[in-house]
């Protein structure tokens, strides 16, 4: 027979242990990497269409200036030997001006329809912003070598005291030419970047 101390432990219930709480799960963390790169992305679009926007701005500006230009060479006529069609220099300024007006009002035509259709083929823009970029250097050359060469020639004719509707006609005709070489030149540096941001 049993002891009464042997049924005391056989009775006796051994509570069970607590288990330790589950430790909490971590939130998931957003990937930071994508969303550096999408704004970098956001970015690197917005400078990209500034861009597009400053080089149609740039191209309206040579395409108004390369008309004055012409326009007040073209009508500078006043008779008696005041004609700039008597001077080669100036001959050669109104031929340069007139192409630059033709220049840049088709290509500011062209990339305003571009910008307003939308975004191209990378290789496709590539390939045309070489072109659009040595296009703007030629003409901006022309332009400079154009105005530069008449400068000498209005100096001539004003250390001779004539200065006149002629002269001012002149004068204002060369400075139109440089305001617009300005702009193609600066149109360059635009599509150097616009080039740059595609490479990259």
């Amino acid at each position: 027979m049993l002891n009464p101390d042997d049924r005391i432990k056989d009775q006796h219930v051994v509570s069970p242990v607590p288990s330790a709480p589950p430790a909490p799960t971590a939130e998931p963390v957003p990937d930071v990497v994508e969303e550096v790169s999408a704004a970098s992305s956001s970015r690197g679009r917005e400078r990209e269409d500034m861009l597009k926007r400053g080089i149609l701005m740039l191209r309206l500006f040579a395409f108004l200036f390369s008309l004055l230009a012409s326009i007040f060479m073209a009508s500078n006529r006043h008779g008696d030997g005041k004609d700039f069609d008597n001077y080669e220099e100036y001959r050669y300024l109104l031929a340069i001006a007139c192409i630059s007006t033709v220049y840049s009002g088709g290509q500011g035509l062209r990339y305003a329809n571009k910008i307003s259709i939308g975004r191209q083929q990378r290789e496709e823009q590539n390939s045309f912003s070489m072109i659009d970029l040595v296009g703007d250097e030629v003409a901006a050359y022309l332009l400079v070598s154009a105005a530069s060469a008449a400068v000498p020639q209005t100096k001539r004719i004003l250390t001779h005291g004539e200065s006149n509707n002629f002269t001012k006609s002149l004068a204002t005709a060369i400075t139109m030419a440089f305001l617009a070489f300005l702009s193609l030149a600066l149109s360059t540096l635009c599509f150097t970047l616009s080039l740059w941001n595609i490479t990259n």
